[in-house]
């Protein structure tokens, strides 16, 4: 199952930004894996949101903020080319939750980790990409 955590620094968010970028971002990741649109699915699309406290993000050029998205998902959900849709939506999100302009992209990175097969376990079992890709051929869009 998807999971998408997104650390910011303290206040670097909009007000409406910070209410919503986690379910925008949970989205993104579900539509990029080609997930139905289910409430099951959508259920286990887990986002975090990260604030890091005052002053524990700089670089060794300035102070400005840095938005770090880590998504992890199943070793071979994720073609290239969905990966790089991700990223490209993942960051756009970001910013948009920032209030930042396409022009400071460079400050969102994101990474994907591909959890190896057999190494996921949710509900007490392993999970496996072939159930889950059982399972989403069995479920119809229900939003």
């Amino acid at each position: 199952m998807p999971m998408i955590r997104l650390t910011v620094p303290s206040g670097s968010l909009t007000e409406v930004g910070r209410g919503s970028v986690q379910r925008d971002l949970a989205a993104v990741l579900l539509r990029w894996e080609g997930a139905p649109d289910t409430a099951f699915f959508r259920a286990q699309a887990w986002s975090y949101l990260v604030e890091l406290p005052e002053g524990a993000q700089a670089t060794a050029e300035d102070a400005e903020p840095r938005f770090l998205v880590d998504v992890t998902v199943p070793q071979g959900a994720l073609s290239e080319r969905r990966k790089a849709g991700l990223v490209e939506d993942a960051t756009r999100t970001v910013l948009e939750a920032a209030g930042l302009s396409p022009a400071e992209a460079l400050r969102v990175w994101v990474l994907v980790h591909e959890q190896p097969d057999g190494t996921w376990g949710a509900g007490g079992s392993v999970i496996r990409y072939a159930d889950l890709v059982a399972l989403a051929k069995g479920q119809q869009t229900d939003a």
